[in-house]
């Protein structure tokens, strides 16, 4: 059984009269990449800085691996790695001495081979010596990542981690956050508001809306719990419906493909069986459990 490493109980914070989070409760298992989704201006940043210690909650409690938010703000930060909006990059500084400063404060071993490798794995290596200032979003993202992993943390907070990047950039983030996991068994929170690139690397998501939470769990718990039936898309050369007309409704799209509705996944596998029997299916798609359709459905169902 997996040991909770964030658990976040009735948690509520507003800035002067304006509410941001409001019984907000979750947990993010030891060893778990794990999704807090929502769009923006739905709380994120602000949980992400309550779990770090850096404010405080009005109501609620929190633990990080045993500690406490609220009085051990600097075990939590030793243990952790941080990337947010606006990085934390000294721009005066070139990428190497940002390194080097950062490895200090955490006292890092080994520091210049850490360096060397984290600079090499983001592809920083030929730019080291420039200003940080002159680097563009994307590069300034890639050594924020470099930063928050200098010092081997446990756990990972993401804001937004993937803003500024091209799609190769992407790729190669979630590719090494998949690896570091998969490796050392980080704990990774990430926060973003673009669900399809992260429904690849997730273990489980937490879906967030008006500073609450409206779902947490797996990505198959929540279709199980929301999904009340399922768009097929196929490309056959059917064209005489016959029984499968009565059994399944479609539309047609076009000569080559047509969309069934289905009420389970178990029915897919008969209806193809089915369209077999009359003729070719090229492929075949379910077009609606995806991470953002799930999402939308979530939201439309606890407005």
């Amino acid at each position: 059984m997996r040991e909770a490493f964030i658990e976040v109980n009735g948690i509520r914070k507003s800035y002067n009269e304006q509410l941001v989070l409001e019984n907000m409760n979750f947990t993010v298992d030891k060893g778990e990449i794990a999704g807090l989704l929502g769009p923006n201006g739905s709380g994120k940043t602000t949980m992400i800085r309550l779990l770090n210690g850096v404010i405080l909650p009005d109501e609620g409690k929190m633990a990080v691996d045993g500690f406490n938010p609220v009085k051990d703000g600097n075990p939590i930060r030793s243990m952790s790695g941080i990337v947010t909006e606006g990085a934390g990059l000294y721009h005066e500084m070139n990428a190497l001495d940002n390194l080097r400063f950062f490895a200090q404060i955490y006292s890092v071993d080994q520091a210049e081979k850490r360096i060397g490798q984290l600079l090499e794995q983001f592809e920083l290596t030929a730019h080291k010596d420039r200003l940080v200032g002159t680097y563009s979003t994307g590069m300034k993202k890639r050594l924020a990542l470099a930063k928050a992993l200098i010092h081997d943390p446990s756990l990972l907070f993401l804001d937004e981690p993937t803003n500024g990047l091209d799609p190769e950039g992407i790729k190669s983030v979630m590719y090494y956050l998949k690896e570091l996991n998969k490796q050392e068994g980080t704990t990774i929170l990430i926060c973003s508001h673009v669900l399809h690139q992260i429904e690849d690397i997730c273990n489980k998501y937490i879906f967030m809306d008006s500073g609450r939470v409206i779902v947490e769990g797996t990505h198959e718990e929540i279709e199980k719990q929301y999904l009340k039936d399922f768009q097929l898309k196929v490309e056959t050369d059917l064209h005489i419906i016959g029984d499968i007309y009565y059994s399944y409704p479609f539309i047609r799209l076009n000569e080559k493909t047509l969309i069934f509705t289905v009420p389970s996944k178990e029915a897919v596998s008969n209806l193809l069986k089915l369209i077999l029997n009359e003729s070719s299916v090229y492929s075949a798609e379910i077009l609606n459990r995806d991470l953002e359709s799930l999402y939308f459905q979530v939201r439309r169902e606890n407005k």
